[in-house]
């Protein structure tokens, strides 16, 4: 029998990239890249799939702010083309890359509290 794990608010364990049964191990091995179990409580993560959500959530984030921010620029400073070609790719890919471990993990933490993982059925949707 496994020990019964304190509650981990999916919040607080998205926010900080941890595990969403025990808050302690690190849910990414990469930028991006999924461990395969927690290195602390030992929690299957091979099946969680967060698909295209926290890219459409970190994309209608970081679009709407990386314009208002070129239209303020370009009617404030007119710098030329070549400005805006050389800033605002580097802040998208960087605010992007940012926005989406935090989103991922959220996600999939909210995933685990609510059991959805493989229909309640697999490793990562039972409750222990």
């Amino acid at each position: 029998m496994t020990e019964p794990f304190p509650p981990v608010g999916p919040f607080s364990a998205g926010v900080r990239c941890r595990c969403p049964r025990c808050g302690v191990g690190r849910l990414y091995r990469g930028i991006l890249a999924l461990n395969e179990t927690c290195d602390a409580c030992s929690l299957d993560f091979r099946a969680e799939d967060s698909a295209d959500g926290p890219a459409f959530f970190v994309m209608f984030i970081i679009g709407p702010v990386i314009v208002v921010l070129a239209v303020w620029l370009e009617l404030t400073a007119h710098p030329p083309i070549w400005v805006h070609g050389l800033l605002w790719p580097p802040l998208v890919t960087i605010g992007a890359i940012g926005l989406l471990r935090p989103f991922k993990a959220t996600l999939i933490a909210l995933q685990y509290r609510n059991r959805s993982g493989d229909g309640g059925q697999g490793q990562f949707g039972k409750s222990e």
